[in-house]
């Protein structure tokens, strides 16, 4: 979307009469932006007297075309500036410049290569190297933009950090970093000279095929060869993503699907059923790669990132000239209000239980099901109703359907859209209905000697032997956690304490870090208990699951129970605490059959209820 778009003459002048802060934020609001802060505001205000001295130069024609806060097409990101012309040779170049008001930053870690620290929003904070941020979107906007591609228009990424002093350039160009600050240079206070001599190289006079920004935002959507070269090459080197069974016959059908809607152009909804572990996102990845093979505009959306995350991981290898390509690819369900209708040819919502009607900030959004079957020509939905854990999640099949009516999409609902073979907990789809024995899902219970399932099943009465048990696993590959349900107090993010789950026999452990977000993959995050929202969608050899109080085990009656009180007052999301008592014992036996779940060959438990443990116990007896 573009927002302010003017010659260079135009721009001098507004930033010279003290008019370019208030044009931008008057341009932003009236395209429904969620932006124009006051710290936004200051910072247009300030960094634009930079750019007018960059550009404000003799060799540089007046009708050079100027670009700020351009908002990359179907994305929530903008990029700051943008100069667009020819250079001597008349060959067309857009040179992309990141903008930091930043004094100084630092190295987090020589295993972070993507990120600094340093001083932003009041408080010092992980962010993206400015070098890699530019690099990104100048690999975005590259890879799908046919325009782009079609007439051999070069995209120039840089970074201007006009206020950074040079005592502590260092850190931006630590080794770690190299691979960005080759790709998109950066320039700091003293360096003037040199970034203006940068920008002359590449653009001194307007582009003789007109307005090119208008040429990109008007021109079709289509993924590059190269983007189809590099998705296709990490997902079929990876036997993960292998298909099998049902998984492949979904696929076919899918892929039919699409043709279907690409001859005749009207709208379907693929809604594809399958509980924890039928391989949904296997299949979702595959999708994807199909699609963008074939040249259609395609995404993975999840609300949760910990999916995304965890996929991009895998797939890259954390190669990170691949997580530039394909990051994008990767997306949540975030403004796609603000996406036209099929804007894509096909979005493949995982984990669709999740999704909700509105996200903070997104101020255009109304109803996440909504947008996301008007955003596509072809949506598919991956879905499992029984893993909805908060009462925001509305995601299921009857919403589907509600908005497939309202948007005159047809739904594809048949025997080949579920996915019914267990290909987590080793194979066992006896394993799911042992967990629905335990949690009392059904009113019979099934049944089953968990002896015949060739499953590592362990219930431990000491937290402290449970955690030792799964380091031991972890030590083989990194592939065992431990997760947890809503009932533990968020401590250390709040600055109250530097343990956030204690309990007896002297454990003591921390949520997962909020900034780390592979945490299912960081060989560092042992240590660190997931959350339902960054377990969900994912799976480990081992998972460790601490059972709090919000579940128990009444002798008497022989029920489970649940206590919708026991959870954190610091859980801002679940909506446990305030729903009926009906819903919240739903949701509370929603989370905990999904963490018992994410193991692939072992679960082992701790519950703080004792009676609730002896009563598990019953179901290990041969």
């Amino acid at each position: 979307m573009i927002v302010y778009n003017d010659t260079k003459r135009h721009f001098i002048n507004d930033v010279k009469y003290g008019e370019i802060a208030d044009k931008i934020l008057s341009l932003i609001q009236s395209r429904g932006l969620n932006a124009g802060q006051e710290r936004e505001f200051e910072s247009w205000h300030n960094s634009m007297q930079f750019m007018r001295n960059i550009v404000d130069d003799c060799d540089i024609d007046d009708d050079v075309q100027i670009a700020i806060e351009y908002n990359i097409p179907q994305t929530s990101k903008r990029v700051d500036f943008i100069i667009l012309g020819s250079d001597s040779d008349n060959h067309d170049n857009i040179v992309i410049v990141e903008l930091k008001q930043w004094s100084k930053a630092e190295v987090v870690d020589n295993d972070m290569h993507y990120t600094v620290r340093t001083y932003v929003a009041n408080d010092n904070r992980i962010v993206c190297h400015p070098s890699y941020q530019a690099y990104s979107y100048s690999r975005f906007i590259y890879n799908y933009s046919q325009y782009i591609q079609d007439n051999s228009v070069s995209l120039i990424p840089c970074a201007y950090l006009h206020n950074y002093k040079p005592e502590y350039k260092s850190a931006l160009t630590a080794e770690i970093y190299k691979e960005w600050y080759t790709a998109a240079p950066f320039f700091v206070r003293d360096e003037v000279q040199q970034f203006s001599q940068f920008v002359k190289k590449y653009v001194t006079k307007k582009s003789a095929n007109g307005d090119l920004l208008y040429q990109i935002e008007g021109g079709r959507i289509r993924p590059s060869k190269s983007l189809q070269d590099s998705l296709s090459e990490m997902v079929k080197g990876n036997p993960v993503f292998n298909l099998l069974d049902e998984q492949a016959v979904c696929y076919d059908m899918c892929i039919k699907t699409m043709l279907q809607c690409q001859k005749d152009r009207k709208k379907r909804t693929i809604v594809i059923q399958g509980g924890p572990g039928t391989g949904k996102s296997v299949l979702a990845v595959n999708l994807l790669m199909a699609f963008i093979n074939r040249g259609y505009n395609s995404a993975y959306v999840t609300k949760n990132s910990a999916p995304r995350q965890a996929f991009l991981s895998l797939l890259t290898v954390n190669q990170a000239n691949r997580l530039a390509d394909i990051e994008h690819l990767f997306r949540s369900p975030f403004r796609l209000s603000t996406v036209p209708k099929d804007g894509y040819d096909c979005l493949i919502v995982d984990e669709a239980h999740r999704l909700v009607k509105k996200m903070y900030g997104d101020w255009t959004g109304e109803n996440q099901v909504k947008e996301c079957i008007n955003a596509s020509l072809l949506s598919i939905f991956m879905i499992d109703e029984d893993q909805a854990v908060t009462t925001k999640d509305i995601g299921s099949t009857e919403e589907i359907k509600t908005w497939c009516k309202q948007l005159d999409s047809r739904i594809v609902i048949n025997p080949n859209t579920k996915l019914i073979s267990q290909f987590r907990c080793n194979g066992s789809d006896a394993y799911i209905q042992f967990i629905d024995n335990i949690l009392q899902r059904n009113e019979e219970t099934v049944p089953m000697n968990i002896q015949e399932l060739n499953y590592d099943f362990r219930v431990f009465d000491n937290p402290v032997e449970m955690r030792e048990a799964l380091r031991q696993k972890n030590a083989i590959n990194n592939k065992a956690r431990m997760v947890a349900g809503y009932c533990y107090d968020w401590n250390v993010k709040n600055g109250r304490g530097e343990f956030d789950i204690v309990l007896p026999d002297g454990f003591k452990a921390q949520w997962n870090l909020a900034n780390d977000r592979i945490w299912a993959i960081n060989p560092t995050s042992f240590e660190q208990v997931g959350c339902i929202h960054t377990a969900q969608g994912l799976e480990f050899d081992y998972v460790g699951v601490l059972i709090g109080k919000d579940l128990s085990y009444d002798k008497e009656s022989g029920k489970i129970l649940t206590d919708k009180t026991m959870i954190s007052r610091d859980d801002n999301s679940s909506g446990i605490r305030t729903a009926s008592d009906e819903v919240a014992k739903r949701l509370i036996i929603n989370t905990y059959k999904t963490l018992l779940t994410r193991g692939q060959k072992g679960c082992y438990v701790y519950c703080e209820d004792r009676a609730l443990a002896d009563y598990i116990k019953i179901f290990l007896q041969p």
